[in-house]
């Protein structure tokens, strides 16, 4: 390993060479109480920014050990030091002048929630956080003055500013991983008392608008029905009060606009834990429920949809459907039976994103066409089989049929975005009325042992174009991956080589880093993983198992890259049923 003395006399003796001289920098370097690392260095001044990271020792950084023992403590750790990061990094960001992305310093920057990142990982031994620099250049001419004064002066300071314990503000360290502790430990209750979700009083739901998830000002606090409050004792927090929603089929009604899809868009997200100060810190939701919604024109492969569709008028069988074009009702039918299948406990469902001859058939529309000629069976004679027979609980948000009054377990009314529980007043109301008719066949669960087709992507072993490891191990791993060009285009969707898959109606993936990550998950799974023996559950378990048990390296090439979010496993299977390769 070179000293930090040995980078500076190596920058100077480049100064005003050409730019691809910037590449002999590559490596690491000891700066007394971290470790510089030299990942990757860009092809020229308008590229994308060079990659770097710093390792700095548990010893040195000082923070309590108890703060990264146990994941949720760890995970939101690691998240508080990336913002801390972030906002050192706006101090100097293109302080250095040049041409291009010169004295660009970035890292990732984080949304509401709190995620697992790459760009910063809290191992026993170590914390590394990953960035990026753009070198700097007059033209296409190394400036290395500037480069030294980033690498020398901004990056030690901001370094020093984020990643050591005694430079830190300790409260809101503390505040951080305290907060995390008891999101955890409401997940915890949740799913030891059969709950499917909680909602503390005085949340704040709505957004600030449509491209902020930031609170709104001014908002209606959350205030539980007393009918469905719960009192919870957190470990840190104490007592919190709020709305529980059990196990079950519950029912969102009310008029429009008065907070029946702000309530399941906040229970949607509830999946991931939120920073302080979100104002749905304390909305909590089972980690494996599913927003389900209509997605026409996606395709489908080799799913058993026969639960909702039969007796197709063309023959085709559902017991093992494919299409490269889907309709509403089969896409919608196709999400269950997936969800179903990625170990699904709690579908969340909006009725405007629905189809609708996918969730409802009224008594006239079954009165004027057959069961023999309407080969759907809707969602409604299926929900309460879904709960009974497969464990898996509905919250539906619902507005123009009164149909799904009959089946739920508990009716929740919005009102001026106030929550009141109108079950006993609505079930009492349904002995005035004809209940729907419910002529669902018997219930069956797929087997899901559907198998993937062997993937038509070859992928290159390591002799193919000389690759070695980092420090030349030729054997680190079995393949090369940088040659499968990745794409991200936001949080709608990502290309491997030629091939788009579109997660624009994957609706909980909440940031464009978890595109990316799933970019890279599936390129292997692609290359390592998809020969045509392993069933869509192996290899689904084998990426994510692997990624839990070996972090992001078996995902990338010669260095982890700064812009990986680990997605949940719902999204990952949610991208392979999305991948028409």
């Amino acid at each position: 390993m070179k000293s930090s003395n040995e980078l500076r006399t190596l920058l100077r003796s480049i100064d005003h060479k050409s730019y691809p001289a910037y590449k002999s920098l590559a490596g690491a370097y000891e700066f007394g109480r971290f470790l510089l690392s030299i990942d990757h260095v860009q092809g020229d001044p308008f590229a994308s920014p060079s990659s770097l990271h710093v390792e700095i020792l548990h010893k040195d950084a000082g923070f309590p050990a108890a703060y990264y023992k146990d994941k949720p403590a760890r995970v939101a750790l690691e998240d508080h030091l990336t913002r801390q990061f972030s906002s050192q990094f706006e101090d100097y960001n293109f302080k250095a002048k040049g041409s291009g992305k010169s004295g660009l310093l970035s890292i990732t920057r984080c949304g509401q929630e709190v995620l697992e990142r790459s760009a910063c990982e809290i191992s026993p031994q170590k914390i590394t956080a990953r960035f990026h620099v753009g070198f700097p250049a007059f033209g296409r001419t190394i400036n290395a003055g500037e480069l030294e004064k980033i690498l020398f002066e901004f990056l030690p300071r901001c370094v020093e500013n984020s990643f050591f314990y005694k430079k830190l503000d300790a409260k809101k360290v503390e505040q951080a991983v305290f907060l995390s502790e008891d999101q955890d430990a409401i997940r915890i209750y949740l799913r030891d008392h059969k709950l499917s979700a909680f909602v503390a009083n005085g949340s704040i739901l709505p957004r600030k608008s449509g491209v902020s998830d930031l609170p709104m000002k001014g908002s209606v606090p959350f205030n539980s029905p007393e009918s469905m409050e719960l009192t919870l004792t957190l470990p840190h927090a104490g007592q919190i009060k709020g709305m529980a929603i059990r196990e079950g089929i519950t029912l969102i009604v009310g008029g429009g606009y008065h907070g029946k899809s702000t309530l399941l868009e906040a229970l949607q997200m509830g999946v991931y834990n939120h920073i302080a100060g979100d104002g749905r810190e304390y909305v909590i939701t089972d980690h494996t429920a599913l927003k389900l919604r209509a997605e026409d024109g996606r395709s489908i492969r080799q799913v058993d949809i026969s639960l909702f569709i039969k007796d197709l008028p063309n023959k085709k069988d559902t017991s093992c459907f494919s299409t490269e074009d889907a309709s509403g009702s089969t896409s919608q039918a196709a999400g269950v039976i997936e969800g179903m299948e990625a170990g699904t406990r709690l579908f969340l469902i909006d009725e405007d994103t629905s189809a609708t001859n996918f969730m409802v058939r009224d008594e006239f529309m079954q009165q004027v066409i057959s069961r023999e000629k309407e080969p759907i069976t809707p969602f409604l004679e299926r929900a309460r089989d879904l709960y009974e027979k497969a464990g898996t609980s509905t919250v539906l948000v619902a507005g123009s049929s009164g149909a799904f009054f009959y089946i739920a377990d508990t009716i929740l009314q919005m009102d001026c975005y106030h929550p009141i529980d109108i079950t006993a007043h609505v079930k009492a109301l349904c002995q005035d009325h004809t209940a729907p008719r419910i002529q669902a066949p018997d219930f069956r669960i797929p087997d899901f042992a559907r198998a993937l087709p062997a993937s038509q992507l070859g992928a290159r072993r390591d002799g193919d174009r000389g690759y070695r490891g980092r420090g030349g191990d030729q054997n680190r791993g079995s393949q090369r991956h940088d040659h499968r060009k990745i794409k991200t285009f936001g949080r709608d969707s990502f290309s491997l080589d030629k091939e788009t898959v579109d997660l624009r109606y994957v609706e909980q993936l909440t940031d464009s880093e978890q595109i990316n990550a799933l970019a890279h998950l599936l390129r292997l799974g692609v290359e390592q993983v998809m020969d045509g023996k392993k069933t869509v559950r192996q290899t689904v378990q084998w990426l994510y198992d692997t990624l839990e048990k070996k972090g992001w390296e078996p995902f990338c090439s010669s260095y982890v890259p700064c812009g990986l979010t680990k997605p949940r496993i719902q999204e990952l299977y949610a991208c392979l049923n999305r991948y028409r390769g």
